[in-house]
């Protein structure tokens, strides 16, 4: 088993069974942890809890809801798209939304149970290597709310409830998936906006404090997990209107984000995921100085078409001026873009698209150990 290389989650393919077969026999033997693609509706991230959770809750009032351009209801946007075009509001006079139906509720235990059969059933047959383990990504409580009501006055009203939601959806699923073979993923794009947002407007003081604020939440859903699971972060510059929504000049932003998880979540950190952007001077990776993994295993997110000629390598070599010993992944998931899109309505494969990745994740991989000497 390789630390080498991180997959933050959605992939292409249909089924459970497609991704595992597709990844474990060529980036399996890189991998710690493997996702089972986010298939199904949270190939679309979050947009499923619009539908699934927020909809028709007796505390919360639909505002805005998608349709096709013939009217007809589309629970992903109106053009299938990654953006959400849902918007809801807290009911006048509720002072705690709150969520029934604990473990269950939210759909990622169910989601994960299921796959994680699929997953344990192909590595038995040898398709996944040993010492992989299954990987769940959920969204942190900001990222999972944020986007659906956008009045701020809301978010107190309903961010206490939602994370005792995901506390009880995470301890259902580490008691029904093996301990030791389980990694959880907390993503946090609407984090990272906010960081981001709040370092551009007030500077890194009040950066720095709305990082701990926003991430709050990090000690409930996190405190409780066994140690024997695996447990990173994944922050994410967003693809809601094409990747990357954000360029960052530097890492300040992700740094913060980092930081802020490690220290407020309970107990140890595992893995964190930072992505990058064309970045290859000394000034754009600076920030990693002030980076406390606290032990965490670093994975920079750098696997992407953004590089100028031999960028890759020159991001490489600066990052390791800071970490002397990190993994590489792509900045985000595979599966929300236009060959995912194209394959649903059966004008496409993903295969194709599927091959090329893989191919650039080994090949950063060779780079990877290349540069750090063997």
């Amino acid at each position: 088993m390789s630390e080498d290389l991180l997959l933050v989650g959605s992939v292409p393919y249909d089924t459970a069974e497609e991704t595992f077969r597709a990844l474990g026999p060529t980036l399996g033997p890189y991998l710690s942890f493997m996702p089972d693609g986010e298939i199904g509706e949270r190939i679309n991230w979050i947009n499923f809890l619009a539908h699934r959770v927020f909809h028709g809750h007796p505390d919360i009032e639909t505002v805005k809801r998608p349709l096709t351009p013939d009217g007809v209801e589309a629970s992903r946007g109106a053009q299938g798209g990654e953006g959400t075009t849902w918007h809801f509001k807290v009911k006048p006079g509720v002072k705690q939304v709150r969520f029934g139906d604990p473990g269950w509720r939210l759909g990622y235990a169910h989601d994960a149970i299921n796959s994680y059969f699929v997953f344990k059933t192909l590595k038995s047959e040898g398709v996944i290597p040993d010492g992989v383990r299954f990987q769940v990504s959920i969204p942190l409580t900001a990222s999972a709310i944020r986007l659906f009501f956008p009045d701020a006055d809301d978010y107190p009203n309903i961010r206490d409830g939602f994370t005792e939601a995901l506390h009880h959806e995470v301890a259902t699923i580490f008691d029904h998936i093996p301990q030791d073979d389980l990694a959880i993923q907390w993503d946090c794009a609407i984090e990272d906006t906010l960081i981001e947002r709040a370092l551009a407007e007030g500077g890194i003081e009040a950066a720095a404090k709305t990082a701990s604020d926003i991430f709050a939440p990090a000690n409930d859903v996190c405190a409780h997990i066994p140690p024997a699971v695996k447990v990173g972060y994944h922050a994410c510059y967003g693809t809601a209107t094409g990747w990357p929504v954000r360029q960052p000049e530097d890492l300040t932003g992700c740094v913060l984000l980092c930081n802020a998880a490690i220290a407020q979540s309970g107990r140890a950190i595992d893995f964190i995921h930072m992505p990058t952007v064309a970045g290859a001077d000394a000034a754009y990776v600076a920030p990693l100085a002030d980076l406390k993994t606290d032990g965490a295993r670093v994975y920079m997110g750098l696997i992407h078409a953004l590089h100028e000629s031999d960028g890759m390598r020159r991001q490489m070599e600066l990052i390791k001026t800071h970490i002397p010993d990190f993994g590489v992944a792509a900045p985000c998931g595979f599966g929300r873009g236009p060959a995912k899109m194209s394959s649903q309505t059966g004008l496409a494969s993903p295969n194709a698209y599927m091959d090329g990745l893989i191919a650039d994740q080994i090949a950063a991989v060779a780079l990877l150990r290349d540069v750090m000497g063997g």
